[in-house]
């Protein structure tokens, strides 16, 4: 583990490994270095770039904050940056995607951009969040209510039936998850309302790719569409048979080819 200091004074840890191009990974809510999808595809990318896996603030390893501006988060991926030699491409799952997003709409120094479904979900068709979310994830963090917390984050604002809360308890990462909970305001914040971001997704300067599994939630159908066909050039990778959690052997194809400079992207077989 390696760690680095962001400009607010925040310990972020990260992994790094392989050689090549620089490639850094974002995580979205819940998941870490250590948990998720990205333990399984660093690997797989790094026999070809030199991939970059961060704990998020507030979760995993790196230090806890209270100061939930995007404006930290968006430092704390510049200094990965840096220490990465100066640019890398991003890909960013879910509000990790939304990140990533941002980042690149904000002029940071990103050479290629992928995005797996961020789920700007308050669009025609999607699932708006509930009246003052923010203050209320931000409560619960500060009272330590970290059950409770998962619950109005699962079903309040994702949707998820509440007779499935209870199952929760037996995923074999329920423990990692709550560990992360608190990083869970930073996830909500940087999704900015969750509305899908025309403006800064016309902004975008870089090769882009968008990708997501062709049996995702249907709440995430919309802003993927809005995605590809508002970032301009766009390319589209749909994964056959995957949902929100595509596994890290169908991602790894599209981005290897894609952040290699590939003229065509290959959608995973």
């Amino acid at each position: 583990m390696n760690t680095f200091t962001s400009r607010d004074g925040t310990k972020i840890a990260y992994d790094v490994r392989g050689s090549g191009p620089a490639v850094i990974l974002i995580d979205g809510a819940w998941c870490g270095r250590n948990m998720g999808p990205m333990p399984k595809l660093a690997p797989l990318l790094a026999q070809h770039f030199t991939v970059y896996n961060y704990d998020r603030r507030s979760r995993g390893d790196s230090d806890m904050s209270t100061d939930y501006s995007p404006d930290r988060e968006y430092e704390d991926l510049a200094a990965l940056i840096d220490i990465a030699g100066g640019s890398a491409s991003l890909y960013g799952t879910s509000s990790g995607g939304a990140l990533a997003l941002f980042a690149a709409a904000r002029g940071l120094p990103v050479d290629r951009l992928a995005i797996f479904e961020a789920p700007f979900t308050d669009v025609p068709g999607g699932k708006p969040m509930p009246k003052g979310y923010q203050a209320e994830i931000e409560r619960l963090v500060r009272e330590d209510r970290r059950p409770e917390l998962a619950k109005f984050f699962m079903v309040k604002m994702i949707g998820m039936p509440a007779f499935m809360m209870p199952m929760m308890w037996f995923n074999p990462h329920w423990k990692a998850m709550l560990h992360n909970a608190p990083s869970l305001p930073h996830d909500t914040a940087v999704m900015e309302g969750y509305g899908f971001p025309t403006e800064a997704a016309r902004s975008i300067r870089v090769p882009t790719i968008v990708i997501s599994g062709d049996k995702t939630f249907k709440q995430l159908k919309e802003p993927v569409r809005l995605a590809r066909e508002t970032v301009p050039g766009a390319r589209f990778a749909s994964l056959p048979g995957q949902s929100h959690d595509a596994a890290a052997e169908l991602v790894a194809p599209v981005l290897i080819d894609f952040f290699s400079g590939a003229a065509t992207v290959r959608a995973a077989a």
